[in-house]
């Protein structure tokens, strides 16, 4: 069995030395999560999976130093995945994750740090508790440690689909990540492991004639490699996002002399334009009060008062994306939003589509979860009589629960 670490994480990193850094691997092709954007790039839960795990690996350590390796093609959703984290700047792969590791450690190789946690973007599931255990055996000794798990299920050994043996699992493990290293003495193993394949730095290391430890892994540290993965990580982080709430906003706009209106960020050709301070945009504008409300933080004239000359004239893609930046620095997700334009002119439904689709772009999220409806009101009051349009808007958000 592996190996029980006690010592507390906080010992070890509230002195200056050991100096940790850490590595993600984000340059791989995830071909086997199916079609589509490579998966450490998939949205789940709201926001990509390489976001999940900075966000997993900046709250175990909060202080040290992160590089990401990743692929030249993918920079641009590199530094999407990326934003509002505090990261060492990124390095390029190669062909290889073994490549790409050592191009990563020799890019870190300026920081000189004592021990180097390599980890895989596609595992947002990392604990603290399995870092601790971690960094604590590099403390007493070893060069390299692996978190690891014992293999429960019978293991059979087949051929043309035709088992040949039965494989006994005794003494068997399974690897995860993080895999924790002395930087030097793996960096110089890359270096000499050049023209070989390994599928992990712990292997690296054992060709390098260098003892490997084991301490106990986590069973939800699973690396998300399928379309299967991809639903069971969605469900997991969903659970964590168990505190519910609902918004509303209601927003209203009078016409004045113009040839075309803003509405849910779509510019629709009109006889007429929406006064305002802003674009007038009152469907967005209805939808910011709505999240802000979700989040009880005030509404949408609190943050961006009429009488800042700043914001004149300015469009509401700013508000609304302001609101959803509120969210994700909560850790929550934007679960579900609702539009209803009331108006007798212009005609809503033609652009419905386009409607839906802007909101979604904007918000991070897929167009399912986005509804814009338009009603009349038989020609009564100040929209029957065509002098302006209202909107009302509802926003269901997920936050951890204790979020303020």
């Amino acid at each position: 069995m592996p190996e029980v670490i006690t010592k507390s994480q906080s010992q070890i990193l509230q002195t200056s030395q050991p100096k940790i850094a850490v590595l993600i691997v984000a340059a791989g092709r995830g071909s086997r999560a199916g079609a589509g954007l490579p998966k450490q790039y998939r949205t789940v839960a709201g926001k990509m999976i390489l976001s999940h795990t900075l966000d997993a690996m900046r709250t175990a350590l909060p202080n040290v130093p992160i590089k990401v390796v990743v692929h030249r093609d993918d920079l641009e959703l590199y530094h999407a995945a990326a934003k509002g984290f505090d990261l060492l700047e990124q390095a390029l792969g190669g062909a290889t994750r073994q490549e790409s590791v050592r191009d990563g450690l020799a890019a870190m190789a300026h920081i000189a740090p004592d021990y180097v946690l390599v980890h895989d973007a596609a595992r947002p599931f990392i604990d603290r508790d399995t870092i601790e255990r971690l960094v604590s055996a590099l403390e007493r000794g070893a060069m390299a440690v692996l978190p690891a798990i014992p293999v429960t299920d019978t293991l059979k050994a087949v051929s043309d689909e035709v088992i040949t043996r039965t494989v006994k699992r005794d003494g068997l493990y399974s690897v995860q990540t993080p895999q924790a290293f002395r930087f030097h003495a793996l960096l110089e193993a890359h270096e000499r492991a050049t023209g070989d394949q390994y599928t992990d730095d712990g292997a690296v290391m054992e060709a390098n004639d260098t003892q490997v430890r084991i301490v106990e892994g986590n069973d939800n540290n699973f690396k998300i490699t399928t379309a299967a993965d991809l639903t069971k990580a969605e469900q997991m982080l969903m659970m964590r996002l168990a505190d519910i709430r609902t918004g509303s906003g209601y927003d209203v706009h009078r016409f004045e002399e113009g040839d075309h209106v803003w509405l849910c960020g779509v510019r629709l050709p009109f006889t007429k334009r929406l006064k305002g301070h802003s674009d007038a945009d009152v469907g967005l504008h209805a939808l910011t009060d709505a999240i802000l409300a979700a989040l009880a933080e005030g509404d949408i004239g609190q943050h961006f008062p009429p009488s800042d000359d700043q914001w004149r004239g300015s469009p509401s893609d700013i508000f609304l994306s302001f609101a959803k930046d509120r969210v994700l620095a909560k850790g929550g997700v934007i679960a579900h939003v609702a539009i209803c334009l009331i108006c007798e002119r212009p005609k809503i439904g033609p652009h419905n589509i386009a409607m839906r689709a802007r909101i979604a772009e904007l918000l991070q999220i897929d167009i399912r979860r986005v509804s814009v409806q338009a009603t009349t009101t038989e020609k009564l009051g100040f929209t029957g009589r065509e002098e302006g349009i209202a909107a009302q808007a509802t926003a269901t958000v997920r936050l951890p629960f204790g979020e303020n």
